[in-house]
């Protein structure tokens, strides 16, 4: 998962200070919106709406954006829209496997512009079922490394489910089992340890090893499939060694 989660985490990083990042914002938004229509508007009950809010406030939404994206969702406000979640599988470029998902209200046009994307950027779709069998479903939640070792995170979070403790270089990424995300997420907020995120994921059971030509390849096509306003997550089971990501980035 290293390199991905490297990747995404440094990218997001970026995101908030390019052209992107009213298209981060817009999709934040999107997510707080659609978990108060799923679970209610009492963040205390629902851990979804907390966790999405928690994270587009470490991007800089503005709260006025946040706390109407959460009256829209609980129906107290005009305007929300009827998103639905679906899952696309396809493979890129190097035989890299893609999962992306979106939330829609409209699935002609996602379905759409996922196709186009693909096969523009080197990829192809896949039948359902033909690329998600190579992912688990995982609770991931993003720890900022500041003053603190592997050693502080395990502590806080090995009775609460937590499975594996990864160094991403800047952060900590805590994996467990999505079931027990909330748990975990509680016990580091209870040991008093800031966390930049926490979602439940799709963390690839096996990885593509890429050479710097794959990855700009594979990078190129996340970057043409996240400019959908109808995809909020892209899963790929590539990584990428340190060395490889310096010469990407230079």
């Amino acid at each position: 998962m290293s390199g991905h989660s490297k990747w995404a985490t440094t990218k997001h990083k970026k995101a908030v200070i390019d052209a992107k990042r009213g298209k981060l914002f817009a999709k934040l938004i999107k997510n707080i919106e659609v978990a108060a229509r799923m679970g209610g508007v009492d963040i205390e009950g629902n851990p979804t709406l907390y966790d999405a809010i928690q994270k587009a406030k470490k991007q800089s939404v503005p709260n006025k954006n946040i706390d109407s994206a959460v009256k829209r969702g609980g129906g107290l406000e005009a305007g929300g829209a009827d998103y639905e979640t679906i899952m696309y599988e396809g493979y890129g470029p190097n035989g890299v496997a893609v999962l992306i998902e979106c939330l829609t209200d409209n699935r002609n046009r996602a379905a759409s512009e996922v196709r186009v994307a693909m096969t523009r950027n080197g990829g192809s779709m896949a039948d359902p079922g033909s690329v998600s069998y190579l992912f688990n479903r995982k609770g991931v939640v993003i720890v900022p490394k500041g003053e603190l070792t592997e050693d502080d995170v395990l502590a806080a979070v090995l009775d609460a489910g937590a499975e594996e403790v990864n160094d991403l270089g800047e952060s900590f990424e805590v994996l467990s089992e999505a079931t027990d995300l909330v748990a975990v997420r509680t016990a580091l907020q209870d040991a008093g340890i800031d966390y930049d995120s926490a979602d439940a994921n799709f963390v690839p059971t096996m990885q593509v090893e890429l050479d710097e030509e794959g990855a700009k390849k594979i990078f190129k096509l996340i970057d043409a499939l996240e400019d959908s306003d109808d995809v909020q997550n892209v899963f790929a089971n590539f990584d990428v060694s340190d060395e490889v990501m310096e010469k990407v980035d230079a």
